[in-house]
């Protein structure tokens, strides 16, 4: 069974740059072996991230997002089966809000930054659909 999950959370301090190549770099060991794919846009305050995979390697996995020490404020914003992946693409694709441009954004939200925690998860999936659409995310493995 797949499931697809998405949360948000706000980072801990500055070091945000640091902090995603770090994720990043840790997806590309741990989730090929574990069957996870999916998508992490950041600015430098906060981080949304979908992934997409097994139900057990996927639930796994947020448990221990939830206890990792460099975000706060963890929200769960949408969890469901899916019959396909829309982000099979990617071990872990990434992108930079804060380097998007203003006008999608505001397709989906009333201001022109990224706040997850004051929108819906399925506004947020479909501002990642559009952001595959535009190129915006990169890191295609």
């Amino acid at each position: 069974m797949l499931v697809r999950l998405l949360y948000a959370s706000r980072a801990v301090d500055e070091k945000t740059c640091d902090t995603v190549q770090l994720i990043m770099q840790q997806s590309r060991l741990h989730n090929p072996a574990n069957g996870i794919t999916g998508v992490l846009c950041h600015t430098d305050q906060v981080f949304m991230q979908v992934l997409e995979g097994g139900r057990e390697a996927v639930n796994t996995l947020y448990g221990h997002i939830l206890r990792d020490p460099r975000h706060k404020d963890v929200m769960l914003l949408d969890y469901e089966e899916i019959t396909e992946r829309r982000y099979a693409g990617w071990t872990m694709g990434q992108a930079n809000m804060s380097k998007i441009n203003p006008s999608i954004l505001l397709k989906y939200s009333p201001l022109p930054v990224l706040d997850p925690h004051g929108m819906s998860g399925k506004m947020l999936l479909s501002l990642i659909d559009e952001l595959m659409a535009t190129a915006s995310i990169v890191g295609r493995t």
